[in-house]
């Protein structure tokens, strides 16, 4: 249970590093690739919701704990949990795809802008980098 708790703080934490970075590469460049990350509008049941500015910040942080609680234990599950470098591939990775989701909305970023891009997955290296170096070191 305390792993849990652990991993669930970590993902918040996280979360907010992310959300962070984002808003603060906006602030500096002014471009959207954060608007992404609270986007709910390409989602059936959740683009209904109201407000969708807090259903799109909730689904931020129960999809960065989820995310974070359930790649550890899948990572348990090869014996690999304490690996960060497996979290920062698949993290990577993972979000550079991930982006493409983009093509459903009709909110900024667009699939074809390159810089939010890899603003986008720049952040979330950094995610991986925090959550597998925290993970190695503290979990």
């Amino acid at each position: 249970m305390k792993q849990l708790l652990k991993l669930i703080y970590l993902g918040l934490f996280a979360g907010i590093v992310l959300a962070g970075i984002l808003i603060l590469l906006h602030t500096w460049t002014n471009n959207p690739a954060y608007i992404l990350l609270f986007n709910v509008d390409y989602i059936p049941v959740l683009k209904n919701l109201k407000p969708n500015s807090v259903i799109g910040v909730i689904f931020h942080f129960v999809f960065c704990t989820i995310s974070v609680v359930g790649l550890f234990y899948l990572l348990k599950m090869i014996d690999r949990e304490r690996q960060a470098p497996l979290y920062i591939y698949i993290y990577t990775f993972g979000s550079a795809i991930l982006y493409f989701l983009t093509f459903f909305s009709v909110k900024p970023p667009f699939v074809t802008d390159l810089l939010s891009w890899f603003y986008w997955t720049l952040a979330h290296t950094i995610y991986g980098f925090i959550v597998g170096l925290t993970i190695k070191n503290w979990i």
